[in-house]
């Protein structure tokens, strides 16, 4: 006849390897649901993004807005906004789907968007532009690079057209077209640490700052 363990009693205590172990795993599947599905970290390894975002700047991706996505599929499970004007994203690079690229979105599906000697336009009127910078006065002709003279050009639906901050000095939509939002990740909203490798040392003026 089995002993019965009587009513209030406390059973064996697990170990605290297993307790460990537990906590450990826990910890772990929670951190790769939040990187997945809800925020992730980035660092900025170039200056396309100056003076909005330097080199060295380490920031965080809220993935969750637009819409989750199935992992490895690229297709949205739950949409909730797209993408808009002006916003600053992280994609995976249309030529190199391994890399991740991060651009502001200037033009949406249906805008025509043109550069006319470094000058953007969005449907056929001259864009707000106030995070464009220009530390280059050569302007360079159409026939020789799109750098500042482009288009025009239609962006399709489900597509964006991006460019960096730093428009002398950014690889972007002008150079490859267009982004699929398929391939985008998140939006970006804030710098957590910052570090000047050319001092070097902690730009303490730039950690909490929220990205527009």
């Amino acid at each position: 006849m089995k002993e019965e363990i009587p009513s209030g009693s406390v059973r064996p205590r697990k170990s605290v390897f297993r307790e460990y172990l537990e906590a450990i795993l826990v910890a772990v599947v929670l951190a790769l649901f939040i990187r997945t599905f809800v925020v992730q970290a980035f660092k900025i390894p170039s200056g396309s993004m100056k003076p909005t975002l330097l080199v060295g700047d380490h920031i965080l991706v809220n993935k969750f807005i637009y819409g989750v996505k199935i992992p490895f599929v690229n297709k949205t499970l739950i949409p909730i906004t797209d993408p808009k004007r002006g916003d600053v994203v992280v994609f995976k690079f249309p030529e190199d789907p391994k890399k991740d690229f991060i651009k502001r979105v200037i033009g949406i599906g249906g805008d025509v968007v043109e550069v006319r000697n470094k000058k953007v336009y969005l449907n056929h009127k001259p864009m707000n532009d106030p995070y464009g910078t220009y530390t280059d006065p050569h302007v360079i002709p159409a026939l020789s690079r799109p750098r500042d003279n482009f288009g025009p050009v239609t962006v399709p639906d489900h597509a964006l057209f991006v460019m960096g901050d730093n428009r002398d000095h950014s690889y972007d939509s002008r150079f490859w077209k267009f982004v699929d939002l398929s391939k985008v990740k998140g939006k970006a909203f804030l710098i957590y640490w910052s570090w000047d490798r050319n001092k070097p040392g902690v730009r303490w003026n730039r950690i909490g700052h929220l990205i527009h």
